[in-house]
């Protein structure tokens, strides 16, 4: 029997951990909380505290928030940040708003860092969510790091602390990046990557949110990461075991590299057992590759020179989350697509093929999250808790042209799987597993790469998937 290629759904795993410790208890941040006054000094010109003006992609579930340009960073709330103008808007440390230690959890090293603080204006999605996952593109020298965090607002008017979602360095040699488990304030909490209202058929939803962001350097430097994109997706998608089919309207096929996951087990198992369960690095890797960037040698220069494809180990090493012990952090796979040269990455989820077809469309391939059983999905050779694949393109029939990277080679990787069932497993949001067992999908759930500066085509293309 094939290896599994993917862990355990998060939720699966990180529950029955909860389940075992007792009630949750909401973790500290790493840094003071700053001063949340001093907001937008001209709310005009600030999309949110105008109203707002970024709506989900028409019909759709999801609501998408980044804040990338100037205006937007000088719009928010600044402890010790400034905002920084030219092709590319940035968030950098200006003056430090203070000094503290932070104890690395999975090193257990204590090392005193300067941090400054830029907190958005709240923003009001246009769809009351269930699901709120973050996403950021930045640089961080070695020297420094970042952590984000969300706050937000029920329904009913009573807010939430600030859940930690994610902290976070290109690197592995300042901290180790992790998520934060045993978040929850009773009503909603942080699984990995996703902050997940706990009962939604309550009805809860929230309906507003903030986000906040604390920039991290050594004591005495000039260091300073360099925030180019923070922001959220917001999803309120239904309990589905099936979903409508959508009619093909697309014959194309973008030219995508292939690598296999499965030829790396066995390499680094510090790294969530090899690449058994590199699902999620592979396709990253697959897609920065598409847009021409790749590793440097001198980046590549720690993994064995025996091993084929090594820029796949880069990857895994590079996404890895040190408390989920794996690469399918969502989020912490946006962010390492984003190290590479004007480069961005979301993550969002799709209302159907038809989203998808207008993404290959223009040139935009997409990594989808699903889970299966082998029955469902013919070709597939395999079943799984929790998958990510590459999405490149679709036949005259419609059927989807896949880059598999659970396959046993690179050039085993292309596949073709039948729309219907495709569609199927990749948008359901509950499903049957092979115990007969009602467990959770994934919805939709995808993460887009582009360049920083799309052609109008492409830029049209994520516009009406909700992304700007």
């Amino acid at each position: 029997m094939p290896p599994s290629p993917a862990s355990a759904p998060r939720r699966t795993v990180l529950a029955a951990l909860a389940a075992a410790a007792g009630t949750a208890a909401t973790a500290a941040t790493a840094a003071p909380a700053a001063a949340l006054t001093g907001a937008c000094s001209d709310p005009a010109t600030c999309p949110d505290e105008a109203g707002g003006d970024h709506a989900p992609a028409p019909g759709g579930p999801v609501d998408n928030r980044f804040w990338h340009t100037y205006t937007d960073w000088r719009c928010g709330t600044a402890a010790g940040t400034r905002a920084v103008a030219g092709h590319r808007p940035a968030l950098v440390i200006d003056t430090p708003a203070g000094r503290t230690d932070y104890t690395d959890p999975h090193t257990g090293r204590t090392a005193a860092w300067e941090y400054a603080v830029w907190t958005s204006p709240v923003h009001t999605s246009a769809v009351p969510a269930t699901e709120v996952v973050t996403s950021w593109n930045a640089h961080t020298p070695p020297g420094t790091w970042l952590q984000a965090e969300l706050a937000g607002t029920y329904g009913d008017g009573t807010g939430t602390p600030w859940f930690v979602m994610g902290r976070w360095a290109a690197g592995d040699t300042d901290i180790r990046r992790t998520s934060v488990d045993d978040q929850s304030d009773g009503r909603a909490s942080v699984w990995t990557d996703t902050l997940s209202v706990d009962d939604p058929a309550s009805g809860l939803r929230l309906v507003s949110y903030r986000l906040r962001v604390t920039l991290y350097r050594r004591p005495g430097t000039t260091l300073t990461p360099v925030v180019w994109r923070l922001g959220a997706m917001a999803s309120d998608v239904p309990d589905r075991f099936t979903v409508p089919p959508s009619e093909p309207g697309l014959d194309h096929e973008l030219i995508v590299p292939r690598y296999s996951q499965n030829t790396h087990i066995g390499q680094y198992p510090e790294y969530d057992n090899g690449g058994e369960a590199w699902c999620s690095p592979t396709s990253s890797q697959m897609i920065v590759e598409y847009w021409g960037r790749r590793p440097s040698p001198a980046d590549l220069a720690w993994v064995d020179p025996a091993f084929a494809d090594p820029q796949v180990c880069h990857a895994a090493r590079f996404t890895y989350d040190h408390q989920y012990a794996g690469c399918g952090n969502w989020t912490f796979n946006a962010a390492y697509a984003a190290t590479y040269p004007d480069m961005n990455a979301v993550v969002t989820r799709l209302r159907s093929l038809t989203d998808l077809e207008t993404l290959i469309g223009a040139g935009i391939p997409a990594i989808t999250s699903q889970s299966f059983r082998k029955e469902e999905l013919t070709g597939a050779g395999y079943g799984t808790s929790g998958h990510l694949m590459t999405v490149i393109g679709f036949t005259a029939d419609g059927d989807v042209i896949a880059n598999d990277p659970a396959s046993p080679s690179n050039e085993a990787v292309r596949r073709v799987y039948r729309r219907r069932e495709w569609e199927s497993i990749w948008l359901r949001t509950k499903r049957y597993n092979a115990a007969g067992k009602v467990v959770s999908g994934t919805g939709g759930v995808c993460y887009l790469f582009f360049p920083d500066r799309p052609t109008p085509a492409q830029r049209k293309a994520l516009a009406a998937v909700g992304v700007r």
